[in-house]
């Protein structure tokens, strides 16, 4: 047989293929990924039930004031009666779990010329880390001037942060408090009251289960299902109110369905759900523009819960314009007052309870108590989608730091070579090096996209939390959609680029024994002329330059992953 020529075997070798050839490859590659990625999407979706909506509880009446039958002329004390004279205390908690203590101080304010045994109110911090001297000023120095003995303490939080509060720790911090004013010479231990906003009134749930004796209690906001329940409603209504694209909503999905026992964070799912947190006469205090709390059926479990412990003596006032925390305005500003009406009616009903008398207004009254969704309960723990979910995203940050790490040893590299003017540092082929440097620089930008879209979501959500203004959803809705096609594209520009890796090496026989016709065998120069082209480089000529682009590819398809997970391949 006549050899083969170098110059034709090297034509015959390079021949590049067809575009239909190429399409032919590429497009179950393509079909596989996304396959893969828009699976990932579908397990990972946490099925969700927002009816019914736009639940209401109608008021009998708008006017919210608080008064009682009191035949036998009682005198009853009114806000600002008394001047307020204030002191500090100071005590040690400790957290029994851990040993940890904490000096906390205490700021005790009394009503000036009261005489006999006074009632008293402990209060308890909402979340964040409030302080004696900075918490409830306003509102502890109105009751106070109602003839009431308060205590404001440093909120206790030992080392703990806002995932790892110790609750029933917490409580007996508190109930150290409630023991301190008993033993006051000038308090009644039997008219001992709360007064417990928002996260506090978990805690509130634990204080009364282990002290029975606590006379009254004052809920802002109150969150009465778990904090899983509770935090995963926050978020969904928020999420919805600031106008976020439904792609953005369903992570919350995900998210509140997180195995927080796997981190060793025990408080997402506590039961706080006891009719002995509503045994006692019961003040329940909500703002008509308050989109942290579930106030419908808050409402009715309270009822449901008290009346279970034999309570009937429940109270509850919605006030019109008022935020969370019962003040008017944006809470980020400082000096926002609270609710018209609401310290007086506080007020009044607290004096009431303390002097046993009969409730005459309505126990449900103020503006028409509204709920847009149904508090997610069907919500619990999924280990299997946590530990995946842990799985994607720190493959996803060490193939990155990788990648970063060799790219920076990829830069010395060149910058050396450039100096030195030697051959290439990384010795990309077939162009691999500027394709690779595209599709890194689009899945990053699209992750980009991605994070500042769920950033401006968080701040709107924060805003609409302290009271602020939605404003027009703008990038919060158009990002996910952009994000998705974004990311169907860069999947599609890796099936191309896996496709050409492919092309390359079968040109360069790597994918395919070469071997002559029946009956005919292949030269010694063919056979030289072969392994010349196998020895060809298809990625790059350096084990740097390869390196570098296997684990690139490997951290940006995981980054395709991580959006699968949170349900960005859900059309």
């Amino acid at each position: 047989m006549s050899p083969v020529s170098n110059d034709e075997y090297t034509a015959k070798a390079s021949r590049p293929w067809s575009r239909s050839r190429r399409l032919m490859v590429s497009l179950p590659i393509f079909i596989m990924m996304i396959g893969i990625l828009t699976s990932v999407s579908h397990i990972t979706t946490v099925p969700w039930n927002n009816e019914p909506t736009n639940q209401s509880v109608a008021t009998l009446t708008s006017d919210t004031s608080v008064s009682f039958s009191n035949p036998d002329q009682v005198h009853l004390s009114k806000k600002g009666d008394y001047k307020v004279k204030e002191h500090h205390e100071w005590f040690t908690a400790t957290q029994e779990s851990t040993g940890d203590k904490q000096r906390i101080s205490m700021l005790i304010r009394e009503p000036v010329g009261a005489s006999g045994k006074l009632p008293a109110v402990v209060f308890m911090h909402g979340a964040g880390y409030g302080t004696s001297d900075n918490s409830f000023g306003d509102v502890a120095n109105d009751l106070s001037s109602t003839g009431f003995v308060t205590v404001v303490i440093d909120k206790p939080v030992w080392n703990t942060s806002d995932l790892t509060r110790d609750y029933p720790a917490s409580a007996k911090a508190y109930e150290q408090a409630v023991q301190y004013l008993r033993e006051q010479d000038n308090v009644n231990p039997d008219k001992v009251g709360i007064y417990a906003t928002s996260e506090s009134t978990w805690i509130s749930a634990y204080l009364l289960e282990q002290d029975k004796k606590i006379a009254f209690q004052i809920l802002l906001s109150p969150m009465v299902n778990s904090p899983r329940h509770s935090l995963g409603f926050l978020a969904a209504q928020d999420f919805a109110l600031v106008g976020a694209n439904p792609g953005y909503q369903s992570i919350v999905r995900r998210l509140f369905s997180t195995d927080a026992a796997l981190f060793g964070l025990n408080n997402i799912d506590i039961d706080t759900m006891k009719a002995s947190a509503y045994a006692i006469p019961t003040f329940v205090a909500y703002g008509s523009k308050d989109v942290m709390t579930a106030q419908v059926e808050g409402t009715q479990e309270i009822l449901k819960l008290a009346h279970q412990a034999g309570n009937w003596n429940v109270t509850v006032r919605n006030y019109p314009v008022a935020n969370h925390v019962l003040r008017l305005g944006d809470e980020a500003e400082s000096g926002t007052p609270l609710a018209d009406h609401y310290p007086e009616d506080m007020t009044n009903w607290a004096v009431g309870q303390v002097n046993d008398l009969t409730q005459t207004t309505e126990r449900v009254a103020g503006e028409t108590i509204r709920q847009s969704i149904a508090v997610p309960t069907d919500l619990h723990a999924r280990p299997t989608l946590t530990i995946y979910m842990i799985g994607v995203h720190a493959a996803a940050l060490l193939f990155m730091l990788a990648s970063i790490v060799l790219s920076i040893i990829a830069l010395v590299s060149k910058v050396k070579c450039m100096i030195k003017r030697k051959g290439r540092s990384l010795g990309f082929a077939h162009g691999f090096g500027g394709i690779l440097l595209m599709i890194t620089g689009t899945t990053l930008a699209t992750l980009v996209l991605f994070i500042s879209g769920l950033g401006q979501v968080a701040v709107g959500v924060v805003k609409l939390a302290w009271g602020g203004a939605p404003e027009p959803a703008g990038m919060i809705y158009w990002s996910w959609p952009v994000i998705q096609i974004v990311s169907t594209l860069v999947v599609w520009a890796w099936s191309r680029i896996f496709g050409r890796l492919f092309e390359v090496a079968s040109l360069r026989g790597l994918t395919k024994v070469h071997q002559g016709g029946k009956g005919k065998e292949l030269s010694a120069e063919e056979e030289s002329m072969i392994r010349e082209q196998k020895a060809k480089p298809v990625l790059a000529s350096t084990r740097l330059g390869r390196a570098l682009f296997v684990v690139t590819a490997i951290a940006m398809f995981c980054i395709l992953l991580v959006f699968a997970f949170w349900g960005m391949f859900v059309y």
